[in-house]
């Protein structure tokens, strides 16, 4: 498997975290010129509009399973276990946290954006027992 395939998952989900900053860095900036703060912010207080909340705890979330993806990945290159169903998994994991990101930004349904999160978490679960059963037999 060529790094570029194991990799470009892993590219789309950086590149979904830099769509999601930027989205909150444009409500912020709307907010404040809107003048639509509450108070403070400035220690991360929550005076932010609700779409500006919605970016920020959508950008967090870019920070929370998708840090085990990207270790995932980098030990899967490394120890040469990075094929076929490590891809195909990866590309699953990432269309669901894209999917999960697009209702999260924009109506926000808990009920439908829970459930995205739940697959991508079972996803990356899925590769994360796979990878581990593998070293772990390697050894014996």
């Amino acid at each position: 498997m060529s790094y570029q395939m194991i990799l470009a998952p892993v590219f789309v989900q950086v590149l979904l975290t830099l769509i999601v900053l930027f989205t909150l860095a444009g409500r912020r900036y709307g907010a404040v010129k809107g003048k639509q703060l509450t108070g403070p912010v400035g220690l991360r207080e929550a005076n932010w509009p609700p779409r500006a909340r919605q970016a920020e705890f959508n950008y967090q979330n870019q920070f929370e399973l998708p840090v085990l993806f990207y270790l995932l990945a980098v030990l899967s290159i490394i120890t040469r276990h990075a094929d076929l169903f490590f891809v195909l998994m990866a590309w699953v994991f990432v269309a669901l946290r894209v999917i999960h990101a697009i209702v999260h930004l924009t109506n926000n349904k808990l009920a439908f954006r829970g459930g995205f999160f739940i697959a991508s978490a079972i996803v990356l679960t899925v590769m994360w027992v796979v990878f581990i059963v593998r070293i772990m037999a390697a050894l014996s």
